[in-house]
């Protein structure tokens, strides 16, 4: 299930990073088309707006990365806690199946 749900969630954060970029205009080269300009550096443009523009972009992919690595952890946790839980209830069918044996021997 979780391969059909990865290239979901790329293709929607995809579209979005595309519709926020014509939003903004070409990035570092001044204020946008959508009305904000997003600080003073950005709005000036040139070399420290680019830069500026590129360090934001560095830091949302970072940002991204780190929720995608815990998203990952939480499911291999998830995966664990369900396979110690099939182990304990194995455990409890074979007990109770042990019980099962007795009584049908004390008959």
């Amino acid at each position: 299930m979780a391969r059909f749900l990865y290239p979901n969630i790329r293709k929607y954060l995809a579209s979005q990073i595309r519709m926020s970029s014509d939003q903004l205009g070409e990035l570092g080269k001044g204020a946008g088309k959508g009305g904000g300009g997003g600080g003073s550096v950005r709005e000036a443009g040139g070399a420290f707006g680019k830069k500026q523009a590129a360090e934001e972009e560095m830091y949302f992919r970072r940002k991204e990365q780190e929720q995608l690595a815990a998203l990952r952890k939480h499911h291999q946790d998830e995966i664990e806690h369900h396979k110690k839980e099939i182990e304990r209830l194995q455990h409890e069918i074979g007990r109770h199946q042990g019980k099962i044996k007795k009584l049908k021997h004390d008959d």
